[in-house]
């Protein structure tokens, strides 16, 4: 059995009042400054960068993470700088005329050669006196459609001896043949079938001068900027596969 709640007429005891205290007086507030039996109140929100007093920074001040450790600043851009070294200066001197905008960028220096002399001019790199850059670890294009030699073939040498990279520019119109460079570095037949097939360059005196990743007969050259992602050769993919293209 329940209690009955104790009063004069046997009717439930009313609630403590919420507004006096024990002596009619207001409520003392808890130390959060909220009124026993009232939700509290939450803090404004801190505006976004705002500081630890939820205000903005001050002006000329970056702003901080939390803990207050600040953000790291912006690093400038690194740019291409001129380039000089006694090589050059042996560059110019055995092929004057031949080797223009020498520049120096994240430790790595190139140049443009004339095609007219691209292969002097790594046969002497490749030799003791030229550096010994004996290593051809790359020859890949990039394609500048609006410029009137829209290719720029590029040949990355390394020198083991001096422990350096070289970067080697020869540029082409469309159709135009460049030298190829199989007779000073044999690794550049693979390397230069690619950029034929993927740009279309053209290559004098190269061995075997055929696609290497694609279909002989495929039509186009992928990697052209005027040669659409989503482009395929629809008609050797319903020919030799017989189904329609996927694009």
């Amino acid at each position: 059995m329940f209690d009955e709640p104790k009063g004069g007429s046997g009717e439930p005891a009313p609630p403590p009042s919420q507004t006096s205290g024990p002596s009619g007086s207001a409520p003392p507030a808890d130390s959060g400054g909220s009124v026993p039996g009232k939700p509290a109140t939450p803090p404004p929100a801190a505006s976004p960068g705002a500081g630890a007093a939820g205000t903005s920074p001050p002006a000329g001040k970056s702003a901080t993470l939390p803990g207050g450790k600040p953000l790291a600043a912006a690093k400038p851009a690194t740019k291409p700088e001129p380039w000089s070294s006694p090589l050059l200066d042996e560059l110019r001197r055995r092929f004057p005329g031949a080797i223009s905008d020498p520049f120096i960028f994240r430790n790595q220096p190139f140049f443009t050669v004339k095609k007219e002399a691209l292969i002097e001019v790594c046969q002497f790199l490749k030799s003791e006196e030229g550096g010994a850059y004996v290593f051809l670890t790359d020859e890949t294009a990039v394609d500048y459609p609006k410029r009137e030699k829209r290719f720029e073939i590029n040949y990355q040498l390394y020198s083991f001896k001096l422990n350096q990279r070289l970067r080697l520019k020869v540029l082409a119109a469309e159709g135009e043949a460049v030298p190829s460079v199989t007779s000073v570095w044999p690794a550049a037949n693979w390397l230069e079938r690619e950029v034929y097939d993927m740009f279309g360059v053209l290559y004098d005196g190269h061995p075997d001068l055929r696609r290497i990743l694609l279909p002989e007969e495929w039509t186009g050259h992928p990697l052209r900027k005027d040669y659409d992602i989503l482009r395929q050769d629809d008609s050797w993919v319903q020919k030799n596969l017989g189904i329609p293209s996927g694009q």
